[in-house]
């Protein structure tokens, strides 16, 4: 590209895409790394990388970037990693930068409400004219009372999604832990979450937008950290499966696979000499390849303005590292077995670190003219020595190898035990189904049954040929208590040969005369 060919860095490229690169660490398998940043609502309640929807949906507008760099930029540090890209025949379309999500388990909340904030003319005015400390102490946030109806309305109606997601996630983590019939106090626990005013739950004031600033900066001053630490129990997790599967092999097949770890080893090592991130030597060959322009000419202040690629007058972590692609191209490569682009990511963000720590004077995450014009004139920034690669430096010892294996076993004893009850529960529940299935069949019998009955009952008699058979009635005959004769009243047929023997009966029953005498 030409001079100002700048957009070129910013696209990126798919096959170098990385899980590490535009999100939070990426989860270890089986044994997971404790987050800072949640470790304040306390260990029982895991919000790590939780959030309503998994990431953010929205993207943050562009059209404002001096708000974005004060807001997110200073006060977050939020810059996106820029993955390695190979060169193409011919320039595709520029692509804009997606927004890279904090690792924050209110991420989605956070950016939402800038996006909202940054509607309202007079609050982003506001917000052109104020410095980070301005944002940081909370006097910007007492502007929040100018802002529009419309813009407040939104903010609240934010706030009170917010708080219903954090009440949701509380009760599923309280339905895992406790027994039934507790009663929660959610004021209590809401106090925990230290991103908003749990005494208000229905309109955001401006107390919120200082609480989620301050929340927001706290956490993130951590958030490297963690990821350094996410990616030692990464390598730790990859020498534990390496040894595990070399122990299921025969003698020979071990052998062989240990040449060939050494050879791909050395095979990764086989690269030209890495750069001091910052230094002359890494900045003029970033002058000379990338800005097309010739070595001898070199200029720190044309440089600098050369890669203030949104003229903002300050280098964001996200210029700074796209200054560092060339020198990552050089070690790694997604084509290559060898090289991993975890580490890559891990590697970029050590030179980052590296340049911030030497040249960011007053620790605001943003490099200024000024401070950048000052690192070169430093001893340091004409050190020609190599940049020793991650791959070269020990991550970890054995006996900090042996205890991830012991947690890691000891995870798996957990996970087992969870397991054996869950198959447990599920074997009660399809006992319980066959319980009710059996009842339901019983049920399903007796009504049909009554209804057999019912049916019976209410059919009318019939002839031999089908034809219905009517009784006739008088029409005016007696009621049916007069009309229907007693039982005593109604005599039976009498068999054969009773007739016979009723005079006999008759007879022998009829008593005998007695004699009257006369007077």
């Amino acid at each position: 590209g030409g001079p100002r060919d700048t957009s070129r860095r910013k696209v990126r490229s798919q096959e170098s895409v990385s899980r590490f690169s535009t999100r939070a660490p990426a989860p270890v398998p089986t044994a997971q790394v404790p987050d800072p940043v949640t470790s304040q609502v306390g260990s029982w309640l895991d919000l790590s990388g939780t959030d309503s929807s998994g990431s953010s949906d929205t993207v943050l507008s562009r059209s404002d970037p001096m708000l974005l760099r004060l807001l997110l930029a200073a006060l977050l540090g939020l810059g996106l990693a820029v993955p390695i890209e190979r060169p193409q025949g011919e320039k595709g379309e520029e692509t804009q930068p997606e927004s890279r999500d904090t690792g924050l388990y209110y991420d989605r909340y956070l950016r939402e409400v800038i996006d909202v904030l940054e509607t309202d003319s007079h609050f982003r005015e506001k917000l052109q004219v104020s410095n980070a400390e301005d944002i940081k102490s909370g006097k910007l946030s007492k502007e929040l009372d100018f802002v529009s109806h419309h813009v407040r309305t939104k903010l609240d109606e934010l706030k009170r999604q917010e708080v219903s997601r954090l009440r949701m996630l509380i009760k599923a983590k309280m339905d895992t832990t406790m027994e039934d019939n507790v009663q929660m106090d959610h004021l209590a626990l809401l106090k925990q979450f230290k991103h908003l005013d749990p005494q208000n739950q229905h309109t955001f004031e401006a107390r919120d937008l200082e609480m989620l600033i301050q929340a927001a900066t706290r956490d993130l001053e951590n958030y490297d950290s963690a990821r350094h630490e996410e990616f030692k129990r990464y390598e730790m997790m990859k020498e534990h499966e390496r040894r595990e599967y070399l122990k299921s092999l025969d003698e020979e097949k071990r052998r062989a696979e240990e040449a060939r770890y050494e050879e791909l080893k050395k095979k990764h090592k086989e690269h030209p000499k890495v750069n001091v991130p910052g230094s002359r030597d890494q900045l003029k060959e970033v002058w000379e390849e990338t800005d097309g322009l010739d070595p001898s000419d070199f200029n720190p202040k044309t440089f600098f303005r050369l890669h203030d690629t949104n003229n903002d007058g300050v280098l964001d972590e996200q210029e700074l590292e796209a200054l560092f692609t060339k020198e990552l191209e050089k070690v790694y490569d997604p084509k290559n077995e060898e090289d991993d682009m975890v580490e890559m990511e891990e590697e970029r963000l050590r030179m980052r670190e590296h340049v911030m720590k030497n040249v960011d004077a007053n620790h605001d995450r943003l490099v200024t003219l000024e401070e950048f014009l000052k690192s070169t004139e430093r001893k340091e920034f004409g050190e020609t020595a190599g940049w020793e690669t991650v791959d070269e430096t020990q991550l970890y010892t054995e006996e900090e190898l042996r205890a991830f294996e012991q947690e890691l076993v000891a995870r798996e004893a957990e996970l087992a035990q969870q397991a054996e009850k869950l198959q447990r529960d599920h074997a009660d529940l399809q006992q319980k189904q066959l319980e009710l299935d059996a009842q339901k069949k019983e049920l399903q019998q007796a009504v049909l049954q009554m209804e057999q009955r019912k049916l019976q009952k209410d059919v009318p008699p019939s002839g031999p040929n089908g034809e219905l058979k009517f009784q006739a009635q008088a029409p005016h005959g007696p009621p049916e208590d007069a009309a229907a004769p007693h039982k005593s009243d109604v005599q039976e047929p009498a068999p054969v040969g009773a007739e016979e023997q009723k005079p006999q009966e008759l007879n022998e029953q009829q008593p005998e005369p007695q004699h009257i005498p006369q007077q």
